[in-house]
């Protein structure tokens, strides 16, 4: 049996609930924002992973093969957030590692702190991050925020697992501990040897997963590819995952599922396994039974 409960509320903007950092004690409160990207609050912190809170992508890609147009509203604005405290970046893809969000982030946030792969050190400079606001992250080392939260970056294939030099992973996921509640969230990632079974070893209670799949077309057009829906589901069996909520559909018209596809997941929720449909202006509230 699942060892933590969640609960949903509806809200009328994000800007609200991220001007207010305190939540209820011993309380996760999460926000989906579109694409991967989640806000979590928890005690007096709010962290926010991959936000792509632009259109930057349109413009880059217009007149190409793929363009990249937005398919949901930009749920808030970057330039009205001023209180976050941990920006984490799973990979250097834009909507992960948006120039425009984070450039916007890391000058309203002075004392933010912006986690990224240690490969991509540079690219996040490049993008606008400041060199004092980096923490670098790896697979398998441990963050520990100010005694209230704990990351542990895991490895992540976005069709491989990639390198540097140093051994340093360009693609990551990041495991976030809550005083003993363990969310995984897997950054761009499809099935690979081990990744399972480390799961399962951690006793994870929530995974927020992307469903967008992948296919031969995509890949020869530079769009490196995620889990499918089947491979979410069994993943979260095999590594004894008992919540889910699942993500990186609706932004792009070339790289989702369909609204049948999303209903089919809905309906293939149970007590072994629940599975959430994220949406926007709706806070998911996540604690121990």
């Amino acid at each position: 049996m699942s060892k933590i409960k969640i609960t949903t509320e509806f809200i009328k903007n994000l800007e609200k609930f991220i001007e207010i950092k305190s939540s209820p004690k011993n309380e996760i409160q999460l926000a989906w924002i579109g694409q991967a990207g989640f806000i979590f609050k928890y005690r007096n912190k709010i962290l926010i992973i991959d936000p792509y809170l632009s259109d930057y992508l349109s413009e880059k890609y217009k007149d190409k093969i793929f363009p990249h147009i937005r398919l949901m509203k930009i749920p808030i604005l970057p330039q009205v957030i001023s209180t976050v405290d941990y920006i984490l970046c799973s990979h250097a893809h834009s909507d992960h590692m948006d120039p425009e969000t984070l450039s916007i982030l890391s000058d309203n946030n002075q004392d933010v702190k912006i986690i990224l792969p240690a490969a991509e050190l540079e690219e996040g400079l490049n993008r606008g991050v400041k060199s004092h606001q980096i923490i670098q992250a790896d697979d398998g080392k441990l963050l520990n925020l100010e005694n209230t939260i704990k990351i542990i970056g895991i490895a992540a294939s976005h069709e491989s697992l990639k390198v540097n030099e140093k051994g340093e992973h360009y693609f990551l996921g990041y495991i976030f501990e809550f005083e003993g509640i363990r969310v995984y969230h897997s950054g761009d990632c499809i099935p690979y040897d081990g990744l399972t079974s480390k799961l399962k070893e951690l006793e994870i209670d929530l995974a927020l997963l992307p469903i967008n799949g992948r296919d031969e077309y995509r890949l020869k057009n530079n769009i490196a590819g995620n889990f499918s829906v089947l491979e979410v589901m069994e993943i979260c069996k095999t590594a004894k995952i008992e919540n889910l909520i699942v993500h990186h559909f609706g932004m792009f018209a070339y790289n989702t599922v369909t609204r049948g596809e999303l209903e089919e997941l809905r309906a293939a929720s149970s007590t072994q396994l629940q599975i959430i449909i994220p949406e926007i202006n709706v806070i998911y509230k996540i604690k121990k039974k």
